[in-house]
């Protein structure tokens, strides 16, 4: 079955960068969109990126845009999330998820595109 790890979260002061990376298996991973998402405490889970099958295409959201940047290899069958620059407000559980085979900017943000979905990896900034 389908699975994804996340990892490369920890603890960071502001102004910091982590990489954090979803190893995937199970699915032939260039396949498929793929996107993060994060979850703070007490609030909704929120997009943060996503990437098309080939890694051409992004959507980033505002909150992130500038700092955050989304890439992928695809024969190593890894995302990844580059977080540079990183603020208080950023801390969360960070997860990565499947999306469609068919790239759709629209479709990119919202949750119910996505249908695998890893435990989470925690990115705590502190200040």
């Amino acid at each position: 079955q389908v699975q994804l790890v996340e990892s490369g979260g920890g603890l960071v002061q502001t102004g910091g960068s982590l990489r954090l990376s979803c190893a995937a298996s199970g699915l032939t991973f260039s396949n498929y969109s793929m996107g993060w998402f994060r979850q703070a405490p007490g609030k909704e889970r929120e997009f943060v990126a996503a990437l098309s099958p080939g890694g051409g295409r992004t959507s980033v959201a505002d909150s992130v845009q500038g700092r955050f940047i989304i890439a992928r290899d695809n024969a190593k069958n890894t995302a990844y999330l580059q977080m540079n620059s990183l603020r208080p407000e950023d801390t969360a559980v960070y997860f990565c998820a499947r999306g469609s085979w068919l790239w759709s900017f629209s479709r990119a943000s919202t949750r119910a595109s996505y249908d695998n979905w890893g435990q989470g990896t925690q990115v705590t900034v502190s200040s």
